[in-house]
């Protein structure tokens, strides 16, 4: 047991925890009763080196609890929970934040590296800005300081052992020191490398949030009520970007590993992180509002404490076990559920009670806005970015009522909705629709002196554009059989119009010779998701249709049977245009590209370890030669399916994957789809039903056959050549020794496409006979060489029968993905070029002192005009 690695971490944790405490006090009391700038200096140099220590000392967490991961140090509870042996490196780092205590020390080593970035970058703002980062850390620190105190539990130590986990196993008593050979592993789930870039860019987005929300109450503490807002505009727009980018991540992994057929399940984990971003962007724009045209102040004060506040309280729902009976994937409870309410409670009402006690003092806006004022538009979208944001926030925290409610004594009949998505949907896309419309529509108006005829003029065309595009697109809808309904018709209206208005600003401002607008950009992205979410969800065509006329099993539910294609080994079997074939199973094998067939690896005692049947090549290179220990990561089973176009003759090969894993419910089969992308279009493909691996096959009674060299035996439908009879190898795992015997014959078995190798084996050792049998996987049969007579030169062959292998497959096109996809780049990438516009003077476009005059005054600002 090495406890040393332990105990430096639990120590750094420490030590962190009173590093951010004296950061905290030292920024307050540099900046306590002090102007902005005018800090005092001896308090705040004691506090940027408590914050360096803090820094150090997390750092140091960090090493000691990926150390105890990496060298499979199962002593302790969180490598021996989360990890195993034979996991490659980058899942590795997946299983630092599989855990509660290693996701809170990700968040915490974010704010870190955001904190010394306001030292540097924001030296006017530090101490008031550092007192609040240092304030967050305390807290967070505290999630992972594991102490009793008083009695009480404070936070969940990483670095606990297993022992004092698990002290109720009878173990501990014979041996204190026991430790486990191999881990529990790490979830099937998280085995993608999504999970290895989407939770640190995901926490990346949670620690930005903190950004904003500190300059606010930094800039009402101070009483700087408007100063704030252009240092934290471009952290906001970093944070809008980042987060938004994570949660589509997170979209994607689940569209590549589960198999429910989309990337959005509205599951309350989801909710949790999608709702604070819509505020977030909300937020963004109240502040671009303020800094261009002087209006809506304290709706940016506001949104901006809300994001902060709904970024604690989805860490309470998807922390505390409330969610446990309505997610798939929230957190159990680890017994912090206090100090998560501590913690939102704690900043909530100083944050709510700063923004009062200051209220009246927050500048009001005199200007008056009408229909023709683009900014009434931008706060109308951020308005319905909020009651989008609140409508989700409702129905996902109904736990949380019933929780409340039960804690006072009253029982609530409360339920979730039936049918999550439906219930979300009908809402959301709703919002999506109005936020293309006004996202198109704000942007030209932003641009441009309007009045009644500029505006008629510049909405003119991206409006019949639209028209023309949604009738063609109802058209070619309906000539493909396909119904299309009017809220489907009104939501590809309004995607098309913000694609077409946001394209058009973006093209007049390149030809006025005007800095491209990030925010065109990002709202061309949204509308281009909006598109790619209406067709894909929307049209998504199941083309796996069961045409047979027959149950595939009465077990079976009826989706099923109705909704999944039978593939029997080796057999072609027609599917939509498609000729399908499945050919085999694969294993993953660490350093051979693509996967290895099955049938060339002999399983040995250690299930990560195999022996190579026959040379092992991939594109003329041989990887391992026959008889060489391979290497192989077995959880997975992968279903090699070829497809080839009817039409146009195009050929390809899928691999969906499949593990039997108990835990994961679905009875037991756990799979991940594997897909085709096309321009247009991908093909999802997944398995539903395969034969049990765990499970001893049903073999037939063997049938006894005595053939001499050069014979001719009939195996069913099949037929088999014995050619040879020849010194085994060692492929077989005999581990063969000094004065054994082992021979193995030569049988060449013919099957309907193609001829197999099959080497059934006869050992003598110590005078004891054994036997080791062959088998045809593809054709369900197995030899096994029972007797040799070398005076006759007869031997003896059993052969049984299996059920043949098969595979039961669902697969889907989904049109026009893709749109979602290259959205979401390109909503990054307007976000990228707002911070890189907003870097030097914090203007979007060149203004001149005038306008900043105007502005100022809340007189109608004046806008470049769109020529010809």
């Amino acid at each position: 047991m090495n406890l040393l690695v332990g105990q430096i971490g639990h120590l750094s944790v420490i030590v962190a925890f009173a590093a951010a405490l004296v950061a905290a006090y030292g920024y307050f009391q540099a900046s306590r009763g002090r102007a902005l700038g005018d800090e005092d200096q001896s308090w705040l140099r004691l506090a940027r080196v408590a914050f360096f220590v803090h820094g150090a000392a997390v750092l140091s967490v960090i090493v000691c609890l990926f150390n105890i991961i990496h060298a499979h140090r199962y002593e302790y509870y969180y490598a021996w929970s989360h990890s195993s042996n034979h996991l490659p490196v980058e899942y590795m780092i997946s299983c630092f934040w599989e855990g509660q205590e290693g996701s809170f020390l990700l968040w915490i080593f974010w704010q870190v590296v955001l904190g010394l970035c306001i030292m540097r970058f924001n030296r006017k703002w530090e101490a008031p800005v550092m007192a609040v980062f240092s304030g967050v850390q305390l807290f967070l620190v505290s999630m992972i300081l594991g102490v009793v105190l008083g009695g009480v539990k404070v936070g969940s130590s990483p670095f606990i052992l297993l022992r004092e986990f698990l002290t109720d196993l009878p173990v501990w008593k014979m041996n204190p020191d026991f430790v486990p050979k191999d881990g529990t592993g790490l979830n099937a789930l998280l085995q993608n490398y999504w999970m290895v870039i989407h939770p640190p860019t995901l926490f990346l987005g949670f620690a930005l949030t903190l950004v904003p929300f500190a300059f606010a109450i930094a800039g009402l503490w101070k009483r700087e009520l408007t100063a704030w807002v252009k240092p934290a505009l471009p952290w906001t727009l970093i944070g809008g970007g980042v987060l938004g980018v994570g949660v589509v991540m997170g979209a994607y992994w689940a569209y590549e590993t589960l198999n429910f057929g989309g990337y959005w399940n509205w599951d309350p984990v989801e909710n949790a992180v999608y709702i604070p971003w819509l505020v977030l962007v909300a937020s963004l724009h109240g502040m671009v509002l303020w800094q261009k045209r002087r209006i809506g102040l304290r709706t940016s004060f506001a949104l901006v404490v809300a994001t902060f506040v709904l970024i604690l309280y989805a860490t309470f729902l998807t922390r505390s076990g409330v969610l446990g009976n309505a997610s798939v994937h929230s957190f159990t409870d680890l017994g912090l559920s206090g100090q998560l309410l501590i913690y939102l409670g704690a900043f909530t009402v100083l944050a709510i009670a700063l923004l009062v006690s200051r209220w009246k003092e927050i500048p009001v806006s005199p200007k008056e806005l009408d229909g023709y004022s683009p900014e009434l538009w931008v706060f109308v979208g951020a308005t319905v970015l909020c009651l989008g944001a609140f409508q989700v926030l409702y129905t996902t925290s109904i736990p949380v009522y019933n929780a409340l409610m039960g804690l006072i004594g009253i029982k609530t009949n409360v339920a979730l909705p039936a049918d999550q998505i439906a219930h979300y949907s009908k809402f959301q896309l709703w919002m999506g629709v109005v936020v293309a419309l006004l996202s198109g529509i704000a942007q030209i108006m932003w641009w441009q002196r309007n009045n009644r005829e500029t505006v008629i003029n510049s909405l003119t065309a991206p409006t019949l554009l639209a028209l023309l595009g949604t009738a063609l697109v109802v058209l070619l809808v309906r000539y493909n059989g396909l119904t299309i309904s009017p809220a489907y018709i009104v939501l590809t209206l309004a995607g098309l119009f913000g694609v077409l208005a946001n394209f058009g600003t973006i093209f007049n401002l390149l030809r006025r010779g005007v800095r491209l607008s990030g925010g065109a950009v990002a709202h061309l992205g949204i509308a281009l998701m909006l598109l790619g979410i209406l067709a894909s969800a929307g049209y998504s065509n199941i083309i796996s249709r069961n045409v047979s006329g027959l149950l595939y099993s009465r077990e079976f539910d009826e989706d099923l049977n109705r909704d999944n294609v039978l593939l029997w080994r080796n057999e072609t079997t027609p599917m939509h245009g498609y000729q399908l074939t499945y050919t085999g199973q694969f294993f993953e094998v660490p350093g051979v590209p693509g996967y290895v067939d099955k049938q060339f690896l002999f399983r040995t005692d250690d299930d990560y370890k195999a022996l190579a049947r026959a040379p092992i090549v991939v594109e003329g290179k041989t990887y391992y030669k026959t008889g060489d220990t391979v290497n192989i990561l077995p959880e997975n089973t992968y279903y090699r399916i070829n497809y080839k176009d009817v039409k146009s003759g195009e050929q390809f090969a899928l691999y969906p994957r499949a593990q039997v894993n108990d835990e994961m419910g679905g009875g037991g089969l756990l799979a991940s789809p594997a897909i085709k992308k096309f321009w247009g279009h991908d093909i999802y493909t997944h398995v539903s039903s395969v034969l049990d691996p765990r499970k001893e096959k049903p073999w037939s009674e063997a049938k006894e056959s005595v053939l001499s060299v050069g014979d001719t035996i009939f195996l069913n439908d099949y037929f088999a050549v014995f050619r040879a009879i020849e010194p085994a190898h060692e492929t077989a795992g005999l581990n063969l020794q000094k004065g054994d015997l082992a021979l193995q014959a030569d049988m060449i078995v013919t099957g309907e496409k193609r001829q197999y190798h099959a080497h059934p084996v006869f050992v003598i050792r110590n005078r004891m006979i054994g036997r080791v049998p062959d088998e045809v996987e593809d054709l369900g049969v197995r030899l096994t060489l029972n007797a040799i007579d070398p005076e006759k030169g007869k031997f003896t062959f059993g052969v049984s029968t299996t059920q043949k292998d098969y595979v039961i497959l669902k697969a889907m096109e989904k049109p026009f993905i893709n749109l979602l996809w290259s959205g979401t780049l390109l909503m990054a990438l307007g976000f990228g070029l707002s911070v890189r516009q907003r870097g030097g003077k914090g203007a979007v476009a060149p203004e001149t002192a005038e306008t900043e005059a105007s502005a100022e005054t809340g007189s109608r600002t004046a806008r470049p005009q769109p020529v010809g």
